[in-house]
């Protein structure tokens, strides 16, 4: 593989310098490199992967979701640096975010991207393969399938395959066919058989088949008893070639994948509404330029060198793999490889119980806040929540945002539903990165069912997780009621990804929604929207505060501390409140998932700050903050991470928590059993590295305690109840 030319600069993002006492900063830079960190925070989902201690199929699926993460990332990052050197962008960055170019960013960082390929192929090869094949679990080769298998595999290739193949030779009257974002398809290298006695061998060309979408990447085979064969569906394909391509010889084949610009780019005053223009976007974006060509190592130079120019490609944007080109697909070995004993234990979430004298969910409400921790506690409560109020007739109206959700909804469903007999409004985010399409058909099929349908404020994508209904309760009352979370309306998420939910009928915070909800619809700000933070109004300046509070506290000789749970950390003006505070002497506690640009434990800087990231079965998504504020602690809530995109690019919401035993559940149960885990937690060192938490005592993994302390929850004998009443 090709590796791009090595920067000058240290590949860390900035050096860490030994100082004479009271010397300060101790660092070149006071910021990490945002990418660089996010390539870090993949390097410990592929550590998962790597790690004998998960079970195997899970590791399997680790590494597919590194993949997936990686397209991702060069779809949007890499694609957006390389447009900027594309359009003249040379100045270096600030000195303290590493003073780099543009291009000298993408140097290091495509040494990064390459070391990382090298890393999962190693890790597919050497690790997982031969503890599959140990397992009686194989991806076999053609040439090694048995009679039985092969006239399997070919039965399907008739029946399934063939009829979707669209075979192409490249010459004067076959153009180059447009090959779509992350399509898969196998490049042949060919030649005519047909010419004259005595003429010169005809020049060989180049054949493309595109290897259909809608057929599963890995073909199941019978088997020896016990055990589970499977044929790559390209390696089927490949086999056949010379039945697509009669008349030619094929000289060589192998399969390539090219990853193109993702970036969505609005033009309003040429768009008619954002639906349009988002659709017109979506077209555009399967036919961006390439970032990357993937092509297995196999391929002989000149089908690389053919691709590769074809597609205007740099030589280091050529990735030749040592395995399977598209690693997401292995996804589907997990799913179809029916071995329970090589996967995590299932796991059944604890489900909502009504209290015994309430009468449905509407009257426990009025009596108490419920907060729901996902997947810990059950999704079932919150789509519960929707589908009581559409079937209940003394709901007047429901409000509610859709960032991402499922195709089979029961929430999308309800609110279909309830638009027969209530007045029902949803607020759609048609730009929810690579969930546009869909969300253009839910958008239609809501707004053809009667629903009320917007798309928030234009310029900020609708980020926020909010629910609110109107309803006359039997004592007469209008009263609003409330879903406020941090994660998004779906419940196939929901199952593996941590979250927050609170059910309120609190007027303080249900009346301060109803403001929110005017704002996405009418663009009409308030004055206030206390007690919530909403980005991007108030939430910015309000967070910088909160942290501010507490350094004053500190200096006061007043109890102070921050403990912090998000998915990414980069946004500059918060990162220096921090650093601030930890100067003041507040401690800091940080749990990132993902990206952290924050440089923590440097000396006359940010010796107060810990930063830890927890990678483990559930993708921690959850945005928990405590404040100690002098001993009276507030914790807060919401969708909004600490980047500027979610502070001032987006419409965010972030909530109080006021019930004290909510508070102390958050605050005991929650964060605190994140900072004592010792066994999935990797902590961030000045240098910008991360390295395991010491194992000091008895192993401790966060999610497997709250996993355990939901089945104790379940194994009480109360029985469920529904939550619309019996």
């Amino acid at each position: 593989m090709t590796v791009a030319k090595k920067s000058t600069k240290a590949r860390t993002g900035g050096t860490v310098k030994k100082m004479a006492a009271g010397d300060a900063p101790l660092v070149d830079s006071r910021f990490l490199d945002r990418d660089e960190s996010w390539m870090k925070f993949n390097r410990r989902v592929l550590e998962e992967a790597e790690d004998p201690e998960n079970p195997l199929l899970e590791r399997v699926k680790f590494l597919a979701i590194t993949a997936s993460n990686l397209d991702e990332f060069l779809e949007i990052r890499v694609a957006g640096t390389l447009q900027r050197i594309e359009d003249g962008y040379s100045m270096p960055s600030l000195p303290d975010e590493g003073g780099l170019t543009p291009q000298e960013r993408l140097d290091r960082l495509s040494e990064r991207i390459v070391d990382f390929v090298h890393a999962q192929y190693r890790c597919w090869n050497d690790l997982l393969l031969p503890a599959l094949k140990k397992e009686r679990i194989r991806v076999l080769r053609w040439e090694d399938l048995s009679e039985a298998a092969r006239n399997h595999a070919l039965q399907f290739y008739a029946n399934e395959v063939d009829p979707l193949l669209t075979p192409v030779t490249i010459d004067p009257s076959h153009p180059f066919p447009r090959v779509l974002n992350k399509a898969l398809c196998l490049g042949l290298l060919l030649r005519h058989r047909r010419r004259q006695p005595g003429a010169r061998a005809a020049a060989s060309v180049l054949g493309v088949v595109t290897v259909p979408r809608s057929l599963p990447r890995l073909i199941s085979l019978p088997g020896e008893e016990g055990s589970i064969d499977f044929i790559m569906l390209h390696e089927l394909i490949e086999a056949q070639v010379e039945k697509m391509f009669r008349g030619y010889e094929v000289l060589a084949r192998a399969a390539f994948r090219v990853t193109r610009n993702s970036n969505l780019y609005l033009q309003e005053e040429e768009s008619r509404s954002i639906l349009e223009s988002v659709r017109t976007e979506l077209h555009n974006r399967r036919k961006g330029d390439a970032v990357r060509l993937e092509i297995e190592s196999s391929a002989p130079e000149e089908i690389a060198e053919r691709l590769r120019i074809n597609f205007e490609l740099d030589p280091w944007q050529v990735f030749h793999t040592d395995g399977p080109v598209n690693l997401s697909r292995l996804m589907n070995l997990y799913s179809e490889s029916k071995r329970p004993n090589l996967k995590f234990a299932p796991f059944a979430s604890k489900e909502f119980r009504l209290s015994p004298k309430s009468t449905d969910i509407f009257d426990e409400l009025r009596k108490r806040d419920v907060m729901l921790h996902h997947p810990f506690d059950s999704y079932s409560a919150v789509e519960g929540f929707i589908e009581a109020a559409a079937m209940d007739p003394n709901v007047i109206s429901m409000k509610q945002t859709l960032y991402r959700t499922s195709k089979d909804s029961p929430i999308f469903r309800a609110l279909i539903e309830a638009a027969q007999s209530k007045d029902v409004t949803v607020v759609v985010e048609l730009m929810a990165r690579f969930d546009e399409d869909s969300n253009i058909r839910w958008a239609r099929e809501l707004e053809d069912a009667g629903v009320g349908v917007y798309h928030g404020i234009y310029g900020y994508k609708t980020h926020c997780k909010l629910a609110l209904l109107v309803r006359r309760d039997p004592d007469g009352v209008v009263r609003r009621y409330a879903h406020l979370g941090t994660g998004n309306y779906n419940p196939i998420t929901a199952r593996f990804y941590t979250d927050i939910s609170l059910l309120t009928c609190r007027v303080e915070l249900t009346s301060a929604m109803q403001k929110v909800f005017n704002y996405l619809t009418a663009d009409t700000e308030s004055a206030s929207y206390d007690p919530l933070l909403v980005a991007p109004i108030t939430l910015a300046d309000k967070l910088v505060g909160l942290i501010e509070r507490e350094a004053e506290h500190a200096k006061a000789g007043r109890p102070a501390a921050i403990i912090a749970k998000m998915n990414g950390l980069i946004d500059r003006r918060t990162i220096e409140a921090l650093y601030a505070a930890s100067q003041a002497g507040v401690e800091i506690d940080l749990i990132v998932r993902g990206m952290c640009t924050l440089r923590p434990g440097v000396k006359g800087l940010s010796e107060k700050i810990r930063v830890r990231s927890i990678v483990g079965r559930f993708l921690e998504h959850s945005r928990i903050f405590q404040f100690h504020n002098g001993g009276e602690d507030e914790v807060y809530c919401g969708s909004a991470d600490w980047m500027p995109r979610n502070l001032v690019e987006r419409c965010e919401v972030v909530f109080p928590v006021t019930q004290a035993d909510l508070k102390k559940r958050l605050m005991d149960e929650i964060l605190k059993t994140y900072l004592d885990d010792n066994t999935k937690a990797r902590l961030l060192h000045p240098d910008g590295e991360y390295r395991r938490a010491p194992k000091s005592g008895t192993p401790f993994t966060a999610q497997d305690y709250l996993m355990g302390l939901a089945a104790e929850a379940s194994e009480e004998k109360a029985p469920v109840r529904k939550l619309a009443g019996d």
